[in-house]
């Protein structure tokens, strides 16, 4: 049996781009084709098979201890993009702006997909995605520069809509216009989620 279910959703990539540099700048440069091989997309500095841990585990490790990357791409999608603009009081937000690897259309409710989900292109190219990607404030400063008086609500604005985190599962290519077939797990939603959380 599968462990993943095949969906009716099919994505298309209308937005890539790669953060070069992250120390120097957090905007990504756009682009029209993408190399996506096992250490993430070609050139994109939060590639690599690892990474340092940053506060987002620290429940789990020190900070800088080396993990897993799991947060090779940044992936959001037009609607919700377009949904955070408008809560910003945009007409429209820039996906460099947010450091965007890959923006998709076509996927509802795009932040939330399982974790573990796919994203196969018609390349064999695949992505697993990770989680959500929580909004933090390192957007702000770029949104800033371009939009005077609009960086800072872009935190509150891209709660739930942030997109996910994901890690190249197979290598291949992908350019603009192309279509991604969307594999979710093949399990129910764990019974104890609610009951054995802690804060």
């Amino acid at each position: 049996m599968p462990a993943l279910a095949k969906t009716r959703y099919e994505a298309e990539i209308v937005w890539l781009g790669i953060v070069p540099d992250r120390d120097a700048a957090l905007e990504s440069q756009p682009l029209e084709r993408m190399e996506l091989t096992f250490d993430g997309p070609a050139g994109e500095t939060h590639g690599g098979m690892t990474r340092p841990s940053c506060s987002r585990v620290l429940g789990l490790y020190p900070r800088n201890t080396p993990i897993r990357n799991a947060r090779q791409l940044s992936i959001l999608s037009v609607e919700e993009l377009d949904r955070i603009a408008a809560e910003m009081g945009l007409e429209s937000l820039d996906p460099a702006l947010v450091g965007a690897t890959m923006v998709i259309r076509g996927i509802p409710d795009f932040t939330h997909v399982p974790p573990s989900s796919r994203l196969l292109a018609e390349s064999g190219a695949s992505v697993t995605v990770d989680m959500e990607n929580r909004p933090c404030t390192l957007p702000a400063r770029p949104i800033e520069t371009a939009h005077p008086g609009f960086g800072k609500a872009f935190k509150a604005a891209a709660k739930d809509r942030r997109g996910v985190t994901a890690w190249v599962e197979a290598e291949g290519a992908v350019a603009l216009g192309d279509r991604l077939r969307l594999f979710v797990p093949d399990q129910p939603v764990w019974a104890e989620r609610e009951t054995t959380t802690t804060e």
